[in-house]
C-alpha cells in the first residue's frame, strides 16, 4: 500500500488542477494520496469527487502557514471541519495577508529593477510561488528555486513578511475542529534548532499528533533517522510525503516519500479519536477503501 499525505493542487501554489493531481497520484501508483493545499479547502469538492471516479483514497488536508518563535513551520491538518468558526477565520486571515503580501512583493521587485506587475501573477490568492513563476516567464531566473534563493526569501530584495497563525494555538484550534496535526518537514533545510526535540515534546503535549519524517528536504539520513527517534520516543505519528506541487517544484515527484501503513492507520484512529471529541462534523476519507 503506497501513501502519500502532502500535495499541492492549483487550489493554492502546485500547477495541477485537483483532478489531474487525483489522477496522476492513481496512475503513479499510489493507493492513498492527500490534498492539503496552502492554507484553504478549495481543492477539497473537485478531488472527492475525482478520487471515488479513479478508485484512488482520498484524505481531505490543509497545510497551515504558522510562526513558533518568529520562525516559519507548515502545519499539516487533516479532517478537520473546515466549518469551524474559529479555523475559518484564522485561515481567512493567514490568506488575507497572503493576498496583501503579493502586491507588496512586485513593488519591492520593481524597486530592485525587475519589471513585474500584478497582471503576471495568474492566481486567486497569490502567493510567493506564483510571483517566482512570474519571474521564470520574464525570465529572469530560471526556476522557482532560483527564484526563492535570489529574490523571494528572508533578506532578499523581494521578500515581504506576512502573518502567519501562532503554532500551538493552531495546533489547539484545529483538535477543536475534529482534525489532527503533523508537523510538515520541520528539521529541512537545516532547521533543526528552529524545533528541537523539547519543542515538539511540548507540541506533542498541545495535541500535536505527527511528525512528517521522510520528506525531500530532509536529506540527511541521519536527520530522518534522528527525528523517527524523537517521534518514536514521544509516540507520535511518523509521516512521508512528495510535497507535490506538479510543474512548481523539481525532484518532488508523488510519491518520492510514502507513509507507512501501520503509521496511516494511527494517524486515522486519532482522526477519528479528535472527530469524536470535538462533536463537530468533520470529512470523511472517500474514495478507495
Amino acid at each position: 500500500m503506497r501513501i502519500d499525505l502532502h500535495t499541492h493542487s492549483l487550489a493554492s501554489d502546485g500547477t495541477q488542477a485537483p483532478t489531474e493531481l487525483i489522477t496522476a497520484a492513481q496512475q503513479a501508483g499510489l493507493d492513498v494520496v492527500a490534498i492539503t493545499d496552502h492554507d484553504g479547502t478549495g481543492g477539497w469538492a473537485e478531488a472527492a469527487e475525482a478520487a471515488t471516479r479513479v478508485g484512488i483514497e482520498l484524505v481531505r488536508g490543509i497545510e497551515i502557514s504558522t510562526k513558533h518563535r518568529h520562525h516559519g513551520v507548515h502545519l499539516l491538518a487533516y479532517l478537520p471541519d473546515p466549518t469551524h468558526p474559529g479555523l475559518r477565520a484564522e485561515l481567512d486571515r493567514i490568506v488575507e495577508g497572503r493576498s496583501s503580501r503579493a502586491p507588496a512583493m512586485v513593488a519591492a521587485l520593481r524597486r530592485a529593477g525587475i519589471e513585474v506587475s500584478m497582471d503576471d501573477i495568474a492566481a486567486a490568492v497569490p502567493g510567493r510561488p506564483h510571483v517566482a513563476d512570474a519571474l521564470v516567464r520574464h525570465g529572469v531566473v530560471s526556476s522557482r528555486d532560483e527564484a526563492f534563493s535570489e529574490y523571494l526569501n528572508p533578506g532578499r530584495p523581494g521578500y515581504v513578511n506576512r502573518y502567519a497563525a501562532d503554532l500551538t494555538a493552531t495546533i489547539r484550534l484545529v483538535a477543536s475542529a475534529g482534525g489532527v496535526t503533523v508537523l510538515a518537514h520541520p528539521w529541512g533545510r537545516g532547521r533543526k534548532d528552529d524545533l528541537p526535540a523539547g519543542d515538539i515534546a511540548r507540541l506533542r503535549d498541545a495535541g500535536l499528533s505527527g511528525v512528517e519524517v521522510d520528506h525531500q528536504d530532509h536529506k540527511d539520513p541521519d536527520v530522518r533517522e534522528e527525528l523517527r527517534a524523537v517521534a518514536r520516543d514521544l509516540d507520535l505519528v511518523v509521516t512521508g510525503s512528495s510535497d507535490h506541487h506538479g510543474l512548481g517544484k523539481t525532484n518532488h515527484e508523488l510519491g518520492c516519500n510514502t507513509t507507512a501503513p501501520d503509521e496511516y492507520e494511527r494517524l486515522l484512529e486519532r482522526a477519528a479519536a479528535a472527530a469524536a471529541a470535538s462533536a463537530r462534523r468533520t470529512p470523511e476519507v472517500v474514495g478507495g477503501r
